[in-house]
């Protein structure tokens, strides 16, 4: 975290300055794509961003037994222990865990509902016992927790126009959008961790099933009908993308850019996986560099047009200029 960035934030303590930095390593080293949209937020919003997705990569880091060395029963254990400094760094505001007292701050500070992190911590609990969904709304369900809540707990950090309960279905569907990315882009390295994330359903309608998919990943062969599914499922994910994308013009206009930059930069993905022939059993996908820093310019290009637009905004009846409400209970 950079010392402009705690200073905006108004994050004075030591401790909690060590603790915001560590999540912004932990989504700088696990979330390139996004962490390059989060550059486009205001200074001020930054650290709890960092706080939110660093917090998500550490459960998610214990889940897949952090680099595979933990047995399953450890993995639980450590699940459980993070779990149980959560709801106690939620109840008293701080926490020895870094990771835990950066994301207990941020919640404090923007009024989160603790059932968010419940939630999700449930899902992360789904993964040491789930390896496949026999339907999309089975599927549903674990991604409430793994991602729509993620969409959820951002809504109060980048603050809205309308009334936020109008915003939370589109911040929901956004965070589903991406993770059926993820899913979509992840499905050889899910498999060798021994899950399944496409649905069952989707897969069969198409010819396909778990053996038909762990049979090309072992012998690197495609499959008609595998490619078949594999369309389909983004299919479905660019429709979750149309769903979520009027929700972006209910953002306060400062942090439009980064919301945008990120909704083109996941959607990217989806194009350069149909661009790899849907050969996501074999390789991973990635935007190239040249396209996402084409993105991000475009990004910076808005961002810079709205800080135009909030200067020439008329100043509050007090002469002052309007600000977005900051400390704990903001965007209530």
């Amino acid at each position: 975290m950079t010392a402009r960035e705690l200073d905006a934030a108004g994050i004075t303590a030591p401790a909690l300055r060590a603790a915001y930095t560590a999540c912004r390593e932990l989504n700088a080293r696990h979330g390139r794509t996004y962490f390059l949209a989060t550059r486009l937020l205001p200074p001020e919003r930054r650290c709890a961003v960092h706080a939110l997705y660093g917090f998500a990569r550490w459960a998610d880091d214990i889940v897949d037994g952090l680099d595979n060395r933990e047995t399953p029963a450890e993995c639980d254990r450590l699940l459980r222990l993070l779990e149980r400094d959560l709801a106690e760094g939620l109840r008293r505001g701080e926490a020895d865990e870094p990771v835990v007292r950066a994301v207990a701050d941020t919640a404090g500070r923007y009024g989160i509902d603790p059932v968010l992190f419940t939630d999700f911590m449930a899902s992360m609990r789904a993964d040491l016992t789930v390896t496949d969904y026999p339907t999309y709304q089975d599927l549903y369900g674990y991604m409430h927790g793994s991602a729509a809540v993620i969409g959820l707990q951002m809504l109060p950090v980048l603050g809205t126009v309308t009334c936020r309960t109008e915003a939370e279905p589109y911040a929901a569907a956004l965070g589903v959008a991406f993770q059926l990315t993820n899913f979509l882009r992840d499905v050889g390295e899910d498999l060798d961790r021994g899950r399944v994330y496409l649905p069952g359903d989707l897969l069969a309608a198409h010819g396909a099933d778990r053996p038909l998919l762990e049979w090309s990943r072992r012998t690197g062969r495609d499959d008609t009908r595998i490619r078949a599914a594999l369309v389909a499922a983004a299919a479905l994910a660019r429709g979750v993308y149309r769903e979520a994308e009027p929700g972006i013009a209910m953002l306060e206009p400062r942090v439009r850019p980064c919301i945008r930059t990120a909704f083109t930069l996941y959607g990217g993905i989806l194009d350069a996986i149909a661009e790899d022939g849907y050969a996501v059993l074999h390789r991973r996908s990635a935007v190239p560099l040249r396209r996402r820093a084409a993105v991000a310019a475009s990004g910076l290009a808005g961002l810079l047009a709205a800080r135009v637009r909030r200067r020439d905004r008329p100043a509050s009846p007090s002469g002052a200029p309007h600000r977005p409400p900051t400390g704990r209970g903001a965007a209530r």
